[in-house]
């Protein structure tokens, strides 16, 4: 059974980011690169992708995951694999569009998964593995007007867990992190949104709106959720799996 290397992090291994030009996902590949991973980074923007590909030394791949034909596309010799692409549509239940709601589920939970069930053969093989998936504060709690966002989530959960079942014994992890609110492009056009909506100023938006049951009144950065994502694939992290841990200022404690 292969181990991971002792003292050099991550080198030598192979990772993959979704949603990796931006965000949280662009954080990722930036932190696995520096822990010595080198990084497929997927995206829908490819200009974004390969501007993070050039920064982290990796290699960029221009894939809507809504596709399920184009995922196959993908390399499937990956050690890491984060999944963090996702995307946001605010209305109430019973005006959300039904198109939203499938394409919020196809890119957030079907992709996951056929990525996962495309990649844990080589990490079966080699003994080793490390599956993060960027879930959310709300994979563990609701919000109104975000059913398919919230629905997706709580599915990540459960396609994370099943994967850290099936693949402990053959040294392969499963797990998600759980950010709140963090200083995404995602994010951003929410407190656009809704300062428009309430008629408040942007900074008024975060603290009163976004914020509100949150102990720590600051956005989280997308660093932030990287450090955490680089421990989890390390390799002292190989008895934790099938875990879900909040990275949210202390919303779902509150």
């Amino acid at each position: 059974m292969e181990g991971a290397p002792a003292h050099n992090g991550l080198a030598g291994r192979i990772a993959m980011v979704t949603g990796g030009g931006s965000g949280i996902g662009r954080a990722c590949a930036q932190a696995l690169a520096a822990a010595g991973a080198k990084v497929h980074v997927v995206d829908r923007d490819g200009e974004a992708a390969e501007r993070v590909a050039g920064e982290v030394g990796g290699w960029a791949h221009v894939v809507d995951l809504a596709d399920a034909a184009a995922i196959e596309t993908l390399p499937a010799e990956v050690d890491i694999l984060v999944n963090n692409a996702g995307l946001q549509y605010v209305a109430p239940l019973h005006e959300f569009p039904p198109d939203r709601f499938t394409l919020i589920q196809q890119v957030m939970v079907t992709a996951p998964f056929l990525l996962i069930r495309r990649c844990v053969p080589h990490m079966y093989a080699r003994g080793w593995g490390r599956i993060v998936n960027i879930s959310s504060a709300h994979g563990l709690r609701a919000s109104a007007y975000k059913v398919a966002y919230v629905t997706a989530k709580h599915g990540l959960e459960g396609l994370s867990k099943v994967a850290a079942v099936e693949g402990a014994p053959h040294g392969v992890t499963s797990n998600c992190v759980n950010p709140g609110y963090v200083r995404t492009p995602l994010v951003e056009n929410q407190i656009a949104a809704q300062a428009q909506a309430h008629g408040l100023p942007p900074e008024e938006v975060v603290e009163k709106i976004l914020l509100d049951r949150s102990p720590v009144k600051r956005l989280i950065e997308p660093a932030e959720v990287a450090e955490l994502v680089r421990w989890l694939c390390g390799p002292h992290a190989a008895s934790l799996t099938g875990a879900s841990v909040p990275l949210d200022g202390g919303w779902t404690a509150n």
